[in-house]
């Protein structure tokens, strides 16, 4: 029976091992030899060569599935990478060699076509979860900045025109099942089970197969924005600037004058510019979780909620309205986000612009040194942000003279995006 006809009669279960028929490529996370440690091997037409649950593309695999099943995509088709390798060479570093380091990215993903070529040659289909590319940002307030003597231009990191040179990172998550439960302090098979339960079942081999303990997740990827000199990151000699911003659609691309998002993410921007320019670096690291990784339905919805409470919009309650619809203050969890600055070897960060104790908190956790804590300037608060403001400050956010806690008058997790 042909290949084509095969596919459209037949369906091929992935849920249960071969008996007696080990990986044909297992991995061994943590190993410092790439060949020691295996190829990720996940959107393959043949499941034998699987060792990992899920595809790349995060979210957008869903998106290649309709493509196949319209006719549109060949499902067999594998990518040609000639002239898609790195324009910036990062890593090894002694952290890619701790399986307990780096559990929500592949260390090797951008490597992936060059230390696989072998395999890759012999027909397996080993795709890189990370890209890394040369671009320039070309953004309004960066103008304004260099307008205004808030930047200036060098022609190397800020040009004439204001555009900003920068090396961009695209990373799709690829999860070491052991490593998280590890990370969050859970059993593995509880881990297993809620990922299985809670996403109405979709991925069987959660449960069934025990063997594959990486799994691709269909969620939002994670960019990476460098301005400067990459290799400055993982000198110890080099100052390091660094902004970790989580997605909020609503104020990031569309303006938004009820929160602060898109003025703390330019902020942070400036301010990483300006290290790069002093022979640093610096870094902002966007990580798609909208509406607190709620979602932007719930988000919207906690925005009615809030406004039409009795005696409107108030601090004291803005914690609580996201609970009362979503039943949790903020699903993000900061655990997993260090990983990325594990992966490109920085142990400190000398300006941390931001005011998040989730971030700063989990940071520290990881090893990562922070020297100074960088506010927003109020001036660049939204007036009708001033709720949030005072909700985060009185939640624990630092403030530029330390934390202020209020619990009684607000309870809940950070807001910081």
């Amino acid at each position: 029976m042909n290949e084509t006809l095969n596919r459209k009669t037949h369906i091929r279960l992935n849920s249960h091992p071969r008996q007696g028929q080990p990986l044909r490529y297992p991995l061994t996370w943590g190993a410092t030899d790439p060949h020691e440690r295996g190829p990720v091997i996940a959107t393959v037409s043949d499941v034998a060569d699987r060792n990992a649950i899920g595809t790349h593309g995060g979210s957008y695999s869903l998106y290649r599935a309709l493509a196949v099943s319209s006719g549109s995509l060949n499902p067999i088709k594998r990518p040609d990478l000639t002239n898609t390798a790195p324009t910036h060479s990062f890593g090894p570093y002694p952290s890619w060699s701790d399986p307990g380091a780096i559990v929500s990215l592949d260390p090797w993903g951008h490597m992936a076509a060059d230390v696989f070529a072998k395999e890759r040659a012999e027909g397996v289909d080993i795709r890189p979860s990370i890209a890394v590319t040369r671009a320039h940002l070309v953004l309004h307030e960066l103008h304004d900045a260099l307008a205004k003597g808030r930047i200036k231009a060098d022609g190397e990191v800020v040009q004439k025109n204001g555009d900003v040179a920068v090396t961009k990172i695209a990373i799709e998550p690829v999860w070491h099942l052991p490593g998280m439960a590890q990370r969050f302090g859970i059993a593995e098979t509880r881990l297993r089970r809620v990922l299985f339960e809670q996403t109405g079942g979709m991925y069987p081999d959660i449960v069934t197969r025990p063997d594959l303990q990486v799994f691709l997740p269909p969620i939002g990827s994670i960019t990476v924005y460098i301005f400067g000199d990459p290799d400055a990151l993982a000198d110890p000699k080099r100052r390091v600037t660094s902004r970790i911003h989580d997605e909020c659609n609503g104020s990031d691309v569309f303006g938004s004058d009820i929160c602060t998002c898109r003025p703390y993410l330019i902020h942070g921007i400036e301010e990483c510019i300006k290290e790069a320019q002093r022979g640093g670096a610096g870094i902002v690291v966007y990580n798609r979780k909208e509406g607190r990784a709620l979602g932007e339905v719930t988000k919207f919805l906690v925005y009615n909620a809030r406004k039409r409470q009795e005696g409107g919009d108030k601090a004291s309650e803005y914690f609580e309205r996201t609970e009362c619809v979503a039943g949790v203050q903020d699903a993000r969890f900061q655990e997993l986000m260090p990983d990325t600055y594990v992966w490109l070897g920085i142990k400190r960060i000398d300006r941390f612009v931001s005011m998040s104790n989730m971030k700063y908190d989990a940071l520290i956790r990881a090893g990562i040194d922070i020297g100074e804590r960088v506010t927003i300037p109020d001036e660049l608060v939204p007036a009708d942000a001033m709720v949030e403001m005072e909700a985060k400050k009185a939640a624990g956010y630092f403030a530029g003279d330390g934390p202020v806690r209020d619990p009684k008058s607000v309870k809940g997790r950070d807001l910081d995006r």
